[in-house]
Formats: structure tokens, C-alpha cells, sequence
């Protein structure tokens, strides 16, 4: 089977073997600002992931409406759910779902029902992470939770209580919400009081997508932004961390740095099969309701190519890291850690 990675229609091989140094959102100043890899939008409509984008819609504002009939253990998981799941679509559209007009594209994921991230800003880091050369680098890969030996040698004792307890399921569900939240903001308020207003649109457009959700939930259906951000955005947030917890992990081959989660239709629904995220890096631009065949057929060499690094779902990730840490927070020693499956 040919498992060779994917590769965009819209950019020229030489831009895309360069390393994009980038930081959280933006590269760091007098770094290269080369083009994120981009893959082509679709020809046709995936009508797959314009239904989905109905049912997620349809839950939401069915949950939001009844909310005050509703306990809130029914509602905690329903509302986690919908806004992860919302997340993954979000994902999808990132890499060009579902319909061949880029505008109408990001329409169909403007409402932010997690109210945290400007989806310009998730779809520049995103297609960053995607150089797989700087997979799991602390500098060059936005999505990276590793740190360089030189951070942590200037950490504090409680910096680094911080690092390890992050690096358990419980830290990362329960501290990882708060703490990508304030570092993003922190971020791009520093950027703003230096005068650099280029993502000053994207925050506009997050404002109004924002201002949806809330028009909808706070005016029409009467929930608290308390109870919101309690019962839908931060532990839909915390359930998308999820995921990404154990989907990289520091190699020296680039390969063995992406591992498999292979899970149940509960999971695989609510990350539209993203946890088979060798496939996904390796054909970004496959709708996700098509990975479950190709993975199917390309298994045996998905493993070879990734050291067999896969886990039989999230029930064992929980099970196996709820309070212990995964690896060193610290990127080098991680190279040397144990596999992850």
C-alpha cells in the first residue's frame, strides 16, 4: 500500500519542505514567515459534514433551549460533548471542508461555542503543526506541550510541579482549559500593546461568532455565562484536550512521533476519527468520514511506519495516565522515553 504523505495542489514542494519557526499563533519575530501547508478544497460538497454540522447545531440550541428543564449532571456531558464536537468540525474546515468556497466554510463554524480561540488564529497554528519535521519541537511546533531544556532549567520549583501535573489526564482536563486560555490571551495582548494589529481581524471575527453563542444562549435561552462556561465551553474544551493528550509524542523519527488511539464510536464520532492521527497527518486533506476505510486498509504499514505506537482507546489512556504523567515535560529527555502504546 502507498502510504506516501499528501500533498497540497496549492503550494510549491520547495515551500513545503521549509521549517516554519513559528510561536503560538504567529512566528516569533525575524523568523521565517513561510505559508502554512494548506490542502486543496474539496470539488464538489461533502453533504457528510454539512449533516454533521446540522446535528451539531441542532443539539446545541435543543440542549441550550430545555437547559433550565434539565439537571445539570444530563446537561455537563451533553454540553462538553456538542462543543468538543463542534471542535472537531471546526478541524475539518481547517483543512478545507466541506464545500469548495473557503468563505462558506468559515461561516459554517463562525459561532464559537467555546468562546476561547479566533478560528484564524486555530487555522494558522494548525497548518503549522502540520510540518512534520518540527512535529512535537517546542519552538517550531505551536501545538508542542514539550519544553526546551533551557525553560525549564528557569523554572521554579512550582513551574515545574505545574509541567508534570499537566502532563497527567487529570492536570490536563482540569488546569490545561485555564492555562492555553491565559497564555493565548496573554499572548496577544502583549502583541497588541507593541503596536501589532494583524490579528486584529480574526478577533473581530471571533467577537462576532462569540456574540451569536451568547446572543442565543444569555438572550434567548436564559443561561447564565457562569453556568455556559461551567457546563459547555471549558469542559468541552478540557474534552478536546482529550484527544491531543497522547496524540504526539518526541522521537527521533519523525514517524514514530505521531501516535494511533484506536477507539470506540463514542470517541471516534466526538473527534471525527482524528484520533487515527497518523492517517490524518499523513493524508490531511481526507474528509473524516473516509479514515475509517483507509486506515482499514493502510493498518499494517501505519504501524510499521509509526513504531506500532497505538493505544486501544481512550478508556486505557484514562486508566494508565489519569494521575500519572505521561513522560518528561522536558523535550530532550522525552526522546529517550518509553513508547507510548
Amino acid at each position: 500500500m502507498n502510504i506516501a504523505p499528501e500533498r497540497s495542489a496549492r503550494e510549491p514542494a520547495a515551500d513545503r519542505r521549509r521549517s516554519d519557526r513559528a510561536g503560538t499563533t504567529q512566528p516569533r519575530p525575524g523568523a521565517p514567515t513561510t505559508r502554512p501547508r494548506e490542502t486543496p478544497l474539496p470539488v464538489r460538497i461533502e453533504w457528510p459534514t454539512v449533516a454533521l454540522a446540522v446535528a451539531i447545531y441542532g443539539g446545541f440550541a435543543a440542549l441550550t433551549w430545555w437547559y433550565r428543564a434539565l439537571p445539570w449532571w444530563v446537561v455537563l456531558p451533553l454540553g462538553a460533548y456538542l462543543v468538543a464536537w463542534h471542535g472537531s468540525l471546526q478541524h475539518e474546515v481547517v483543512h478545507g471542508h466541506p464545500t469548495p468556497w473557503a468563505w462558506v466554510n468559515e461561516l459554517l463554524v463562525l459561532p464559537s461555542l467555546w468562546l476561547w480561540l479566533p478560528f484564524r488564529l486555530y487555522r494558522e497554528s494548525h497548518l503549522r503543526h502540520h510540518n512534520d519535521d518540527s512535529l512535537t519541537d517546542p519552538v517550531a511546533d505551536p501545538e508542542s506541550y514539550y519544553v526546551t531544556a533551557a525553560r525549564w532549567a528557569g523554572l521554579g520549583a512550582v513551574g515545574r510541579a505545574f509541567l508534570w501535573t499537566r502532563n497527567t489526564v487529570a492536570g490536563r482536563l482540569l488546569l490545561g482549559p485555564i492555562h492555553d486560555t491565559a497564555r493565548l490571551y496573554a499572548s496577544e495582548a502583549g502583541r497588541m500593546m507593541r503596536g501589532d494589529g494583524r490579528n486584529l481581524r480574526a478577533w473581530a471575527w471571533h467577537g462576532l461568532g462569540c456574540a451569536i453563542v451568547l446572543g442565543w444562549v444569555v438572550g434567548a435561552c436564559r443561561v447564565p455565562v457562569p453556568e455556559y462556561i461551567a457546563l459547555f465551553a471549558y469542559p468541552g474544551l478540557a474534552l478536546t484536550l482529550l484527544r491531543s493528550f497522547l496524540e504526539h509524542q518526541a522521537r527521533p523519527a519523525v514517524g514514530e512521533r505521531t501516535v494511533i488511539v484506536e477507539s470506540g464510536f463514542l470517541f471516534s464520532l466526538l473527534y471525527l476519527n482524528n484520533n487515527l492521527h497518523v492517517l490524518h497527518h499523513l493524508r490531511p486533506g481526507a474528509p473524516w468520514y473516509a479514515l475509517p476505510r483507509l486506515y482499514r486498509q493502510l493498518r499494517a504499514d501505519l504501524l510499521a511506519r509509526n513504531g506500532g505506537h497505538v493505544i486501544r482507546g481512550y478508556w486505557r489512556v484514562l486508566a494508565r495516565y489519569l494521575l500519572r504523567p505521561k513522560e518528561c515535560p522536558v523535550h530532550q529527555t522525552a526522546l529517550s522515553g518509553a513508547p507510548a502504546g
